[in-house]
């Protein structure tokens, strides 16, 4: 690290705490997970030639930008490191990055994650990264390593990968541990990465959303999506405060608050648009050698690594018991958006649901909350809009003109809203409405999985390759 970076990154940083601008985007889809930039006015009409402040190339990984004054923090898998750098949100130049060398690194879906998929988190004077391969490492803002939280290697639901984000609350970091056996729900001392609690949550099997705040009448809570489950544990304790049953079997999405209401949505595998075989079906489709079970080698390279999650005890194929169990587990489970009321305890499934909705749902694009409404994104480029309050939807599905899957989440700011799909669209609509108005469009031309960061008249964007800063004029 050069003196005259951490110099120049000093000077950047005491002109933004100066100039009244919004110090952060703390961690994943910025404070509390919200997605949304009070006070923001991003640019709209953005593209990889237009409103380009600058651009810096970057290693894959779909973890998210993680902003505070002048510093932008993103993790990496690169060199064989589990690598958090720092670059410098003025020009983009690289101010630090340190990596650490796992003993092994988990499994993971190799064209749609990394072993450096969480996006890191900070309060503005520490930084959290965290990784299924090590676990949880925190630094300084100048990148000097205060402490390190080994784990045990992450064997995530279907081997997949680990993608759930840290959270910071206040003298606590909260991280969902959910996997394929000893699941739990962690929380570390930020000042000393010391464990404060741990959870087991044995009905776990798999989720990859990142933990929440919810202040429950006065209870702060950490709320965090499962297997078949939407639950809330009490901050200080670890104790299961609530549990509402039925919702998707797999969550690969994260819970939003607004108008008093926790808000939940999740496609599950198996039901609606993609409906699974009987056994004797998914024999007839893709039992090549006809010896009554399916090997993984048995299906297209492209498919093997996603069906890898179907083979239960990890011996190469996939049985009849298997699959059967995996029927079970899909019947359990709904696409659903759900609006839970503050105030229960136990279960509150049928208590304290103030309303529910089943179509349009999401697949990994988080639920929105923004203007009193709740928007999501299909995959397929389909977006849907409700009164929070009430549920009541304004519109459900309408196209986007922007095929293909959405791994990036939507954000909000300025009265608009941007959506990335996995093909490289970007779609920029117009808030509220009867209808979805599509206010700008454009190609990047590479994957996008990472979920866009807001700050003020800014915005940042990681492609597969590169890291984008966009706005209306130069930082000063």
């Amino acid at each position: 690290m050069k003196l005259n970076a951490l110099l120049g990154l000093a000077v950047a940083a005491t002109a933004f705490a100066t100039d009244g601008a919004t110090p952060g985007w703390p961690g994943f889809r910025g404070p509390n997970s919200a997605g949304v930039a009070a006070g923001a006015t991003p640019p709209i009409d953005i593209s990889p030639t237009n409103l380009v402040l600058w651009t810096v190339q970057v290693p894959w990984s779909p973890s998210s930008p993680c902003i505070w004054d002048d510093q932008i923090f993103l993790t990496a898998y690169s060199d064989d490191e589990l690598q958090t750098r720092c670059y410098r949100r003025q020009d983009g130049a690289q101010v630090w990055s340190q990596g650490l060398k796992p003993d092994k690194l988990e499994a993971f879906h190799t064209t749609a994650n990394s072993p450096a998929a969480p996006t890191p988190v900070t309060d503005g004077q520490k930084l959290v990264s965290y990784f299924g391969s090590f676990g949880l490492i925190c630094y300084d803002l100048t990148g000097k390593e205060l402490w390190r939280h080994p784990l045990p290697l992450a064997l995530s639901g279907g081997q997949y990968g680990t993608s759930s984000s840290p959270l910071i609350a206040g003298n606590l970091v909260v991280v969902n541990r959910d996997q394929d056996q000893d699941s739990s729900l962690l929380a570390v001392d930020l000042m000393t990465g010391k464990t404060a609690w741990e959870t087991p949550r044995p009905e776990a099997y798999g989720s990859f959303g990142t933990p929440i705040l919810w202040q429950n009448n006065g209870v702060d809570e950490v709320i965090t999506p499962g297997s078949l489950r939407l639950q809330g544990y009490a901050l200080k304790t670890g104790l299961e405060d609530w549990v509402v049953q039925g919702v998707s079997c797999y969550s690969c999405t994260t819970p939003v608050v607004g108008e008093g209401l926790l808000f939940f949505a999740a496609e599950s595998d198996g039901k609606a648009d993609y409906p699974y075989p009987t056994w004797e079906g998914f024999l007839a489709k893709y039992d090549k050698n006809k010896d009554g079970v399916v090997s993984l080698d048995e299906f297209d390279p492209a498919k093997r690594e996603y069906m890898r999650g179907f083979d239960l005890n990890r011996d190469g194929k996939i049985d009849k018991d298997e699959w059967a169990q995996i029927l079970a587990n899909s019947a359990k489970g709904e696409n659903v958006l759900v609006a839970v009321n503050p105030g229960g305890r136990g279960d509150i499934s049928k208590s304290h649901v103030a309303w529910k909705f089943n179509r349009g749902m999401p697949y990994v694009a988080s639920p929105l909350f923004y203007d009193g409404r709740i928007y999501l994104v299909k995959n397929g480029g389909m977006i849907s809009s409700f009164d929070a309050k009430t549920g009541q939807p304004f519109y459900t599905q309408e196209r986007l003109n922007a095929l293909g899957h959405y791994y990036s989440s939507p954000v909000a700011g300025g009265g608009r809203i941007y959506l990335a799909s996995e093909d490289g669209k970007l779609t920029v609509v117009k808030a509220g409405g009867d209808k979805p108005e599509i206010l700008h469009q454009a190609e990047f031309g590479e994957r996008i999985f990472a979920t866009p960061a807001l700050i003020g008249d800014k915005l940042y964007l990681r492609t597969w390759s590169a890291l984008y800063a966009f706005g209306p004029k130069a930082i000063h």
